[in-house]
């Protein structure tokens, strides 16, 4: 193999390394206006990619009771924004990411707050007071602490 093959598979190889890494510290933001919109006006979009596929489908058919409010959707506007976030979804690519760590196949979680590796990195880094603080109010209040989580940043270092 010549040199230049070998530079370049170098390259390559430690572009897609690099590319992992990435993807496994921050996630695609919500680019879809719609989805922005609809989800967007109770709470922060959440990216797709935080939930396989089966959670997101599980959540859209139970829009009339979503976390105890009706957040019913017309049928063209509920199928624009699954397909979005089923297209998007943690197992829709070949790197699911750190969320998907501990979910196991057969396993539909409902909530980003209760993923193990959701659970895991909270536990060990925010004190239990901090939950009871005014300005969280929420589990799911991301951008509290993460203020450039709607961007897909949630790097707190």
């Amino acid at each position: 193999m010549g040199s230049y093959k070998k530079i370049f598979m170098a390259l390559t190889l430690t572009s897609l390394i690099g590319t992992a890494a990435h993807a496994d510290e921050r996630y695609r933001p919500v680019q879809d206006e719609v989805v922005k919109k609809e989800c967007g006006s109770c709470h922060m979009a959440f990216q797709p990619q935080m939930l396989p596929k089966r959670s997101w489908q599980k959540i859209m058919d139970g829009l009339e009771n979503h976390f105890g409010e009706d957040a019913s959707l017309d049928e063209a506007t509920l199928q624009h924004v699954r397909a979005y976030l089923t297209d998007n979804a943690a197992d829709s690519g070949w790197f699911g990411g750190k969320m998907m760590r501990g979910v196991r196949d057969n396993e539909t979680p409902m909530r980003i707050t209760e993923l193990p590796y959701w659970v895991r990195e909270h536990k060990k880094e925010v004190p239990v007071w901090a939950w009871s603080d005014p300005k969280v109010k929420s589990k799911t209040n991301c951008q509290a602490c993460h203020r450039d989580a709607e961007r897909g940043y949630y790097d707190d270092d």
